[in-house]
């Protein structure tokens, strides 16, 4: 066994030697041939290199010859551009010197030419001195005295004609201005044809039938009181058929009540909630209303330019009268009259239309703001930048300024031919309109007052107080202090009811 142990082990240690020899040759072959190869790559990158190299320097060269050739053609260029200059310049000088002797040749003969005037001056001057001295050895008289004897003769003459002319174009121009300016009106009111609506206190609404009345009254009342409260107007159902009349001295109520109610009657349900939902709508179409009263007013008068807030409140002026007269086609009949009055007289057309539109913006408000509505009508169209002359005109239509145009005179003159036109105003109207808005102006000056109605011709007044500010208590001693404001300032027939409403809302949503 030993034998056969130490066999193996012999072999084993052969076979390790004999592969260690093996392996070592082979690598030793790796070897070298890598080292070959580095040696070959070497060589190659060397070549390449070289290659590269030269190249390089082939292109350097021919980049080098090619900037050259660029360079001299450039130098040539600039070269050829410089002879050509030179010789413009040259061309320039040559003409410059033929100019300067020409210029030099007329001085001369120009020199020459003022001897020769100076030496005829001379020549005439004594010749002057001659001719005086033998007029004055013929007349005895200097040139001194003649002179003063002929102006005192011509100062004389001219005076007299001169007054005689003066007093003649004077009367001349009396005449005719007074007949020019009868013209100029006369035409003036023959070419405005404008039309006039007497204005009234009351509107009719129609019914389909007379079982209507019934549902606008309402169980207990409790519609028509709606369509009272929210609108102000007083409604008045009598047996009257099929017909329901709308009583109020302020127009725009009665015709947002108007519109509202005809909505309703058309709708057919008819509830307080509907009604006012359907005065909201009638109040909004209203405003819609007066702004296109407004632009059609502009457009009539062919006045452009106007401050779209000044258009509104012109077209509230359709629901304004004075004296009975609808103040809106007042206003555009006063502009048409100014207008044509100016074209004749020569002065600025546009001016006049433009003044005589707006020379009454102040009525529109004036029940809002204090102070007359000249006063209102100037801040008004100061505030929305009107010309200073068109704000003269409106001061000066009533005489409250001094007008500083002519244009101002025409607007004033065409003011007072529209007023006094037969038929234009009435005294009573105005007067009953401003007893019912002073009821109302009262009745606002208290604290607490949210809105107030005068309703029934003026007998009666109806006030919606700010149920959060007042109580019950506040409420009875509001309405004695309403009546005793009415009685000490105003002047009217019989009584006037004062009735003061205070409501609470409680209003919520279910989600």
């Amino acid at each position: 066994m030993l034998a056969i142990i130490a066999a193996a082990v012999a072999c084993g240690v052969i076979g390790i030697g004999t592969g260690y020899l093996y392996r070592k040759q082979i690598a030793e072959g790796k070897i070298g041939q890598a080292e070959v190869e580095a040696q070959r790559i070497i060589s190659t990158a060397q070549q390449n290199a070289e290659a590269r190299k030269k190249e390089l320097v082939l292109e350097g060269k021919e980049e080098v010859h090619k900037l050259r050739n660029d360079a001299d053609r450039e130098h040539k260029e600039r070269r050829n551009e410089l002879q050509r200059l030179e010789r413009r310049l040259l061309q320039k000088e040559e003409h410059l010197d033929k100019k300067s002797d020409s210029m030099e040749k007329k001085e001369d003969a120009l020199a020459r030419r003022e001897d020769d005037i100076n030496g005829m001056q001379d020549k005439i001057e004594e010749l002057h001195s001659q001719k005086l001295a033998e007029l004055e050895r013929i007349s005895g008289l200097t040139y001194d005295d003649a002179k003063d004897l002929l102006l005192s003769n011509v100062q004389v003459e001219v005076k007299h004609e001169t007054a005689q002319l003066i007093k003649s174009l004077e009367d001349e121009a009396k005449e005719e201005a007074e007949g020019k300016a009868r013209e100029i009106i006369s035409m003036a009111i023959q070419r405005c044809a404008a039309d006039h609506v007497a204005e009234t206190t009351v509107s009719v609404v129609s019914l389909p039938n007379d079982e209507m009345k019934g549902r606008i009254i309402g169980r207990e009342g409790r519609n028509i009181r709606a369509i009272e409260t929210l609108t102000g107007v007083d409604l008045i159902i009598d047996d009257t058929p099929e017909a329901v009349i709308l009583s109020c001295f302020d127009p725009i109520r009665r015709e947002i009540a108007r519109l509202a109610l005809e909505k309703l009657i058309a709708d057919g349900r008819i509830h307080p909630a509907r009604i006012e939902e359907m005065v909201e709508k009638a109040r909004k179409e209203v405003n819609q209303k007066i702004r296109e009263a407004g632009e059609q007013a502009t457009y009539e008068t062919g006045v452009h330019g106007i401050h779209p807030e000044l258009v509104k409140i012109l077209g509230r002026l359709r629901y304004r009268t004075s004296y009975g007269q609808n103040v809106l086609r007042h206003s555009i009949e006063v502009s048409q009259l100014a207008g044509i009055m100016a074209a004749e007289l020569g002065v600025d057309e546009n001016l006049a239309r433009r003044a005589g539109l707006i020379h009454d913006i102040g009525k529109a408000l004036d029940h809002e703001l204090e102070g007359t509505h000249v006063s209102i009508g100037m801040e008004v169209a100061k505030k929305y930048g009107e010309s200073k002359a068109a704000i003269n005109c409106i001061a000066a239509h009533h005489g409250d300024e001094e007008p500083k145009s002519v244009e101002a005179v025409l607007v004033a003159a065409a003011d007072a031919v529209s007023a006094a036109r037969p038929g234009a105003r009435r005294e009573t109207l105005e007067n009953y309109l401003k007893r019912l808005t002073k009821l109302e102006e009262i009745a606002k000056s208290f604290d607490g007052v949210e809105e107030c109605f005068a309703i029934q011709a003026g007998r009666e007044i109806r006030v919606m107080v700010k149920p959060e500010k007042l109580d019950e208590a506040d409420c009875v001693l509001l309405v004695h202090n309403i009546v005793k404001r009415i009685e000490d300032e105003l002047e009217y027939p019989g009584q006037i009811k004062v009735v003061v409403i205070r409501e609470t809302r409680m209003i919520d949503y279910a989600k």
